[in-house]
């Protein structure tokens, strides 16, 4: 049975993408970003699918999105910040390598740039993103086995980090 080298999670910001991105190519393996997937699936940007088709619909296109690449994919898997919150997606990370990609409040507000059109951050987009980090912090915690902070590293640094860590344990 195959599965991938490394299951990147992390709230919006943390930098899942972009070090997705660059350890794949250090390990010149494939990427697979779950949020990409769903866009390029549905043809059109999930803040879209979440006006026009509602968050129910997005989570069931992010659940079978996630659950595909975790049983197919042999790369790096990057997974929305989300995705962790459904508990079949928590049962399907067991036995993966997780690597919970933590960032400060700060960081992932400049990242994030409270002023896009973050669908889980409309209203009050600073309060909402301080909720979801708060209601989110214990789970990414409780799914990781390895956390490397994009606060304190760059992106290639991160990278660096995790592909160590991969060599380390033996993976």
């Amino acid at each position: 049975m195959s599965r991938p080298v490394a299951v990147l999670i992390g709230s919006p910001g943390s930098g899942k993408s972009t070090v997705g991105r660059i350890l794949a190519e250090r390990l010149g393996v494939d990427l697979v970003d779950t949020d990409a997937e769903v866009e390029r699936r549905a043809g059109k940007p999930i803040g879209d699918i979440f006006v026009e088709d509602g968050e129910e619909t997005f989570r069931a296109m992010e659940r079978q999105a996630v659950a595909e690449a975790l049983a197919g994919a042999t790369g790096v898997v990057a997974l929305g910040g989300g995705a962790i919150l459904d508990e079949r997606t928590r049962a399907d990370l067991a036995g993966h390598r997780v690597v919970y990609l933590e960032v400060e409040f700060a960081d992932a507000a400049r990242r994030v740039g409270l002023d896009t059109a973050r669908p889980l951050l409309l209203g009050n987009p600073r309060a909402r993103l301080k909720a979801l980090l708060k209601e989110r912090l214990p789970i990414y915690e409780s799914l990781a086995t390895v956390t490397v902070s994009t606060s304190e590293y760059s992106p290639e640094e991160a990278a660096e980090r995790i592909a160590r860590e991969l060599r380390d344990s033996g993976d």
